[in-house]
């Protein structure tokens, strides 16, 4: 089954916390603080595989989660990090956030790798809190939360030519006889339900992948018939085949066919018809064909026009060259491009939320909640099963002006204030 679109969750590892511990050996007199630093959380990562074609590993799998880092140990021991978990995907993948519909990256190229969720940082064990003042501190650091991401994955099929077209003008057939894929091929529309992908060889080395994208029908870039689940493949290709019947039997203008398919790659969210087109007149072996290809070429004025036929072979060898020189041609203008417009497949860089200060709010008669991203990281990082490490959140919370806030907003002594999902009663 071919599936080129999913949903899934990913939740990164949290770090290790950090340790609270004291050297008591014999023969170390001085000691001191010996808590380790805890382990990194794994991270998720997309790996592109060239082996893969479908995101079908992803329909009934949909949540991954990585380990938490290990915790730090006595004797000034380090947790471990946790491993990466690494998913596989097909190349062309391109992966956006769920919720905001942002691109985080596209993996194009086999073994491209994309982390998508971060682990957290370990916490720093008591070794690092030690001063000439504090010299055995109660004092650790929790580890930081892995991040957790809701994502869309999308394939686009990766071909240098795409064949377009009205159902049953050809391209399944023109696909078979250019390359060794086996499409499925049937005379009524729709036959094709999923892209097919070959690779062409001309005699004279060169070579271009090319696919076969499921029938396009007017109204396609709005939903109508199949052709909105598949537009999307034609955005990576490098040159269209744009493919016309010239079967006089089918009851079809072939120029109005052209120009509605045109305009239905014009109306996708990106304009599809500013690619390199070479319109390809199909089915040229049927009685009455060379009528209907006069008519056609007049039409189109001054635009060239290959006619074939897939099953005489007729004109295929010709058409076949002149798409790999504009693929060639294309490739040449890509690699010229400035590196800045180059870039546009970017690699997704971790943000931290941002600190937007903090809020004080009165819940009750005697209860406040204030929140804040720095805050509430700050005490999800603080160790609160020592007393050090609650007087050290007692200062840097007064440092901070929650202290301030809370009595501007009428606290007062013995009243209940939570960040997070730490409670404690204010002290003015």
């Amino acid at each position: 089954m071919f599936v080129d679109q999913t949903k899934i969750d990913v939740q990164a590892g949290k770090g290790g916390d950090g340790a609270v511990a004291f050297r008591h050996e014999k023969y170390v007199p001085l000691g001191g603080p010996a808590g380790g630093d805890g382990g990194r959380g794994g991270s998720i990562i997309l790996v592109a595989d060239s082996g893969l074609r479908t995101l079908m590993d992803f329909r009934f799998r949909r949540k991954f989660k990585a380990d938490n880092g290990e915790n730090g140990r006595i004797k000034s021991q380090y947790g471990r990090g946790a491993k990466d978990v690494r998913l596989k995907v097909p190349m062309g993948t391109s992966v956006y956030d769920f919720n905001t519909g942002e691109l985080l990256g596209d993996l194009v190229e086999n073994g491209q790798e994309l982390v998508v969720a971060h682990g957290g940082k370990g916490g720093r064990g008591n070794i690092h809190f030690a001063t000439p003042t504090r010299t055995a501190p109660e004092i650790a650091e929790n580890g930081e939360p892995g991040e957790f991401r809701t994502l869309r994955l999308e394939l686009k099929v990766l071909a240098d030519v795409g064949l377009v077209g009205f159902p049953s003008v050809g391209k399944s057939t023109l696909l078979s006889v250019v390359t060794k894929a086996k499409p499925k091929i049937a005379a009524y529309e729709f036959t094709t339900l999923t892209p097919n992908l070959g690779m062409v060889v001309l005699p004279d080395g060169r070579d271009f992948s090319m696919a076969d994208l499921p029938g396009l029908i007017e109204g396609a870039s709005k939903g109508v018939g199949l052709g909105i689940q598949f537009l999307r493949h034609v955005e990576r290709t490098k040159v269209i085949l744009h493919l016309v019947s010239m079967d006089p039997n089918n009851g079809r203008d072939a120029y109005e066919d052209y120009e509605t398919i045109r305009k239905e790659l014009a109306g996708y969210t990106k304009d599809l018809t500013t690619k390199k087109e070479i319109i390809v007149a199909t089915q040229m072996d049927i009685p009455g064909s060379e009528e209907k290809f006069a008519e056609f070429k007049k039409k189109l004025g001054d635009k060239t026009v290959y006619p074939i036929s897939s099953v005489t072979h007729k004109g295929v060898s010709e058409l076949m060259g002149k798409t790999a020189d504009l693929v060639e041609e294309v490739a040449k203008e890509e690699a010229e491009k400035p590196a800045e417009i180059k870039v546009a497949e970017k690699e997704y860089i971790y943000k931290k939320p941002e600190d937007e200060g903090f809020k004080v709010e009165r819940t009750g008669e005697h209860s406040f909640v204030v929140t804040g991203n720095k805050l509430e990281r700050l005490v999800q990082r603080t160790n609160l099963d020592h007393t050090d490490g609650i007087m050290l959140l007692a200062r840097k919370l007064k440092r901070l002006g929650v202290d301030e806030a809370l009595r501007e907003n009428g606290a007062v002594t013995g009243d209940d204030v939570s960040i997070a999902d730490f409670t404690f009663e204010f002290v003015d």
